[in-house]
């Protein structure tokens, strides 16, 4: 079994959503996405966000980010919006 668990993982980016509202995750697949990002990040060169990441691979370092909210995944609003502002910048 794995640690923490995809239920884990999607209680901890869902938690700040209220009730009635759409939930940022839904699904193992956006878990899954999120995370192979953030590790692609990590080869390319951006520092961990979690103490103790030397060493690990950069997929466990971006599950555990995940695990500890270092990181927000971004619904298809905000990512639209926050490619706008980048690129009026």
């Amino acid at each position: 079994m794995l640690h923490p668990s995809y239920t884990d993982l999607m209680r901890v980016v869902n938690k700040d959503v209220d009730e009635g509202e759409e939930p940022v995750v839904s699904s193992r697949y956006s878990i899954v996405m999120a995370t192979s990002k953030r590790a692609r990040q990590i080869i390319a060169g951006d520092e961990p966000l979690v103490e103790g990441s030397y060493g690990k691979k950069p997929l466990s370092v971006a599950v555990e980010e995940l695990n500890q909210a270092q990181i927000k995944i971004l619904t298809e609003e905000e990512e639209e919006t926050e490619t706008i502002e980048d690129n009026e910048e």
